[in-house]
């Protein structure tokens, strides 16, 4: 099946105004999402990942700047559109799954409630029905078809429950079945396992593809996690510092990576088929206010050069794997301007 593009995302600033100064939260982020892809965005706290996810939904808070770039989605240019237009897009086409479901379900209404007030803003199957008796049946068989769908237990009893009666895996089932009820092109899933045990993490990444499949929908996982990218993901874009620094299948970033910083990462990574001692990155994350000149990691690297506390590096294209790295730019390399 060839595959179509519904995300790109080209050379993306974006800045926070705040009293410590401007914050360059997103340097030029670029990557795009293929139609029934799962793409991973991955880096450690502070790299722009979710800021990233906001931009996209046009939710960043209010001391936020888009500076410059792109944001096309099926077509259509997301930073052109009026709020009003955003919003036919927003919670329709485009719905997200956050890493704390407690923080976005309403505490005073029943789960029906919130999934039933869902489906009558944002379903057009729905809003088409004009006998009030018949919306209310189609609303309940909806609902109860989703949250068996994610093997919600007594889906008739739990749809009567407030949040603080539900479980966190409970809770993540019911954003999932939320999220994918509206049969979206696109869910941006920040962290959506990060405060789940182990084993209900699993289940939930399960669900999470299951039924990413089989409604085609395209998804943006948003994780520090790489051992859930490497379940989850055909293709992974490793971030740093507001930039994404290495972009490639997860099958040749894994086994290959390119970039120190994600050598650094897999390294840190506890593998089971390898007999490999884990290892930590030296250093932190760069202060985004006070950015270090040149590469933003070479502070970090062992295999920095002269040319990295000056020069920013170029996007390199290395046999179809992305990376910003000296190490691959001059004539030796094999890399060419992407």
């Amino acid at each position: 099946m060839v595959l179509s593009r519904i995300l790109e995302v080209a050379d993306l600033k974006v800045e926070f105004r705040t009293y410590r100064g401007v914050v360059k939260a997103l340097n030029g982020v670029s990557f795009n999402v293929d139609k029934g892809e799962v793409f991973g965005l991955a880096g450690e706290t502070g790299s722009g990942k979710s800021v990233t996810g906001l931009a996209i939904q046009r939710l960043l808070p209010g001391n936020a700047v888009i500076v410059e770039g792109r944001i096309v989605f099926d077509g259509r240019d997301l930073l052109s559109l009026k709020e009003d237009e955003m919003n036919k897009i927003r919670g329709k086409e485009i719905t997200a799954v956050f890493q704390d479901p407690h923080t976005y379900l309403n505490p005073v209404f029943t789960m029906r409630e919130q999934f039933r007030d869902i489906l009558l803003t944002n379903d057009r199957e729905i809003a088409s029905i004009k006998d009030k008796r018949e919306i209310e049946k189609a609303v309940h068989d909806r609902i109860i078809q989703m949250l068996t769908e994610v093997q919600m237990p007594a889906p008739e009893r739990v749809i009567k429950m407030y949040p603080h009666e539900l479980s966190g895996g409970m809770k993540q089932r019911m954003m999932l079945a939320m999220a994918f009820s509206l049969r979206p092109k696109l869910i941006i899933a920040d962290e959506p396992t990060t405060a789940l045990d182990v084993t209900i993490q699993a289940q939930v990444l399960e669900l999470m593809k299951s039924l990413q499949k089989k409604y085609g929908t395209s998804v943006i996982l948003i994780t520090h996690d790489l051992g859930v990218i490497a379940e989850t993901c055909s293709r992974i874009g490793v971030m740093y510092a507001g930039r994404i620094v290495e972009t490639g299948t997860v099958d040749s970033v894994y086994s290959e990576p390119l970039h120190p910083y994600t050598q650094g990462l897999m390294r840190a990574l506890p593998r089971a088929d390898k007999d490999l001692k884990v290892e930590s990155i030296g250093g932190s994350v760069p202060d985004l206010v006070d950015l270090p000149t040149g590469c933003p990691f070479h502070p970090r690297c062992s295999r920095a050069m002269e040319i990295c506390r000056k020069i920013n590096p170029r996007t390199l294209n290395i046999d179809g794997r992305i990376v910003e790295c000296h190490l691959y730019d001059g004539e030796t390399s094999r890399g060419r301007v992407a």
